[in-house]
């Protein structure tokens, strides 16, 4: 696991849009696994800037979504297609039809976690998943349990989750109760996997990714079996750490 500590968001999602962007140029037809959420916003920017520069394009690009509310129509405005429509597919080259997300809206939500593991595996599965970390040390929505789920499943958000995603909505009462997530299988089958986390907010959560246990309670923990995961963060994020040691790269 390699761990770059950038001076603040800008700076950690600059370099988060470097790795993805570097990618892209090295192997254009490549899966990318992406995220929603408020941390990759500016990573996203960061691409579409490449984009419109000319240094990158999308065009043979496919990609894959971490998750979707369950109940959510991909037109709502807090959906997670929705989401990537706004802060990235419609300001580049990539074909929609190359763009994955799960359906929330499903009737048999079942039947869709099972056909989206599918999807992904025929894909041949990211090669980089980019990756937001919860408060609680989720990833996707695999949040805190007593095991590990291997596949995309339908999952009941906790509370700590429904309350940090409440400013995203009208009233909390409006914030979804259950989503589809990509199980840890999915995750840990991406050849790459970036981690981004930004704020003090975070520093518990990634202290405990890189320094604790490897625990379903610490759901991100399970990265450290990963043979390839890169974090970035931020010094507010990276903060606890730092303290204890582990040896972090700078610029």
């Amino acid at each position: 696991m390699r761990i770059y500590m950038e001076a603040d968001y800008a700076a950690m999602s600059k370099r988060a849009a470097n790795i993805i962007a570097a990618e892209v140029i090295k192997k254009p037809d490549c899966v990318l696994g992406l995220a929603t959420g408020s941390t990759p916003i500016a990573t996203y920017k960061g691409l579409i800037e490449k984009y419109n520069n000319g240094e990158i394009s999308f065009k043979e690009v496919k990609s894959v979504n971490l998750d979707e509310y369950k109940g959510l129509a991909g037109t709502h405005d807090q959906s997670y297609r929705y989401f990537m429509q706004e802060n990235l597919f419609k300001h580049i080259d990539i074909d929609v039809a190359n763009t994955n997300v799960p359906n929330g809206l499903a009737e048999d939500a079942e039947a869709e976690c099972a056909n989206y593991d599918a999807l992904v595996a025929s894909l041949g599965y990211a090669d980089i998943q980019l990756l937001g970390l919860g408060n609680n040390g989720h990833i996707g929505f695999n949040e805190p349990d007593a095991f590990f789920t291997k596949e995309t499943h339908v999952v009941d958000l906790t509370q700590s989750t429904i309350d940090a995603n409440a400013r995203f909505f009208e009233t909390i009462d409006d914030v979804p109760r259950q989503a589809l997530t990509m199980g840890v299988g999915c995750i840990m089958a991406a050849r790459r996997g970036l981690l981004i986390a930004s704020g003090e907010a975070k520093a518990d959560a990634l202290y405990k990714m890189i320094c604790g246990p490897i625990t379903p309670d610490c759901p991100a923990s399970i990265l450290q079996l990963h043979p390839d995961v890169v974090v970035v963060g931020d010094t507010a994020s990276l903060s606890k750490v730092v303290e204890a040691g582990v040896k972090v790269m700078h610029n």
